[in-house]
């Protein structure tokens, strides 16, 4: 069994990354500009802007976090979203979610330029990946599809089963991994993800485990703790936790853990290749939204 190494791979990208934007300064050019839309005091939001805002730094893009308060309306955020807009200081900008209840997520996040959209998220964005076309992909199916490429783990003719429909996660993987041929992303380091033979799984599916049986790579973001079991895992599978769920723990020291969507202990005996929670998926995530800042940098 082979970890999948999220904190490395994304170390290492971040050393690349640092290296093209220091080039960039060094011909004269400023360098690329991120900024970060918080509405309100999610202590999770608030930790993943922090911690996006510090990648930024060890790479070298300027990095902005606009910070409101949950009383904002909605016609008073899609003021600020215009005039990130049109703001050609700023390559790129992310709308942290979730928002407050009183503000339609859909609404904002169609806002957005997608030339501009680094989440990946805006119609405009989604509809070209579908396509095949040029696009800013969502973060972490980007990143997910990078941990595969750099580990050699061919998708290719394989039988990959996510599990999860969400717009951020389980439509854009299964896009990516069927795409032929694969154009969506600039050339990955190693192997090309796609030409997959793709099977999307979520809540209502009634045979979960024997569909899993059937797999070669399984992708789970289903948000369920210990969803996938080791009968439902085959020998040598690949299995992609994208879950990450705070769980009650009187034996921490907060009081609680972080568990993914695969009952780890259990599963990773059978696998050829699986990553951990936290330190698998989580990293590329965040690598990734900096990549799609330079992507987009590169476009302006």
């Amino acid at each position: 069994m082979t970890l999948l190494d999220g904190k490395q791979i994304a170390a290492e990208i971040r050393a690349e990354l640092r290296t093209q934007i220091e080039a960039i300064v060094a011909t004269g050019r400023r360098a690329p500009k991120l900024a970060i839309v918080i509405v309100g005091h999610n202590p999770a939001s608030e930790t993943y802007v922090a911690n996006k805002l510090k990648a930024c730094a060890e790479v070298g893009i300027c990095a902005e976090k606009i910070a409101f308060e949950d009383s904002i309306t909605e016609a008073q955020l899609l003021e600020e979203v215009a005039k990130l807009n049109a703001d050609n200081d700023i390559d790129g900008y992310i709308v942290q979610l979730p928002l407050p209840s009183h503000i339609n997520e859909q609404t904002i996040l169609s806002a957005i330029d997608y030339r501009k959209d680094v989440d990946g998220l805006t119609p405009e964005n989604v509809g070209r990946t579908v396509q095949g076309l040029p696009s800013i992909v969502s973060a972490t199916p980007r990143g997910i599809s990078e941990l595969l490429s750099r580990y050699h783990i061919a998708t290719e003719g394989k039988h990959v089963v996510v599990i999860g429909r969400s717009n951020i996660v389980g439509k854009p993987m299964a896009i990516l991994l069927m795409q032929r041929p694969y154009l969506t992303l600039p050339r990955l380091s190693a192997a090309a993800v796609g030409n997959a033979t793709v099977t999307i799984c979520h809540s209502k599916t009634s045979n979960l485990k024997q569909i899993c049986l059937t797999a070669d790579i399984i992708i789970v973001a289903a948000g369920s703790p210990a969803l996938v079991t080791a009968d439902m895992v085959r020998e040598g599978a690949t299995v992609i936790d994208v879950g990450i769920t705070r769980v009650e723990d009187a034996n921490s020291p907060k009081g609680y853990r972080l568990a993914g969507d695969v009952d780890f202990d259990a599963v990773a005996p059978k696998c050829a290749f699986i990553t951990p929670v936290p330190g698998g998926v989580g990293p590329m995530t965040i690598v990734s939204l900096l990549q799609n800042t330079l992507q987009a940098y590169n476009k302006q």
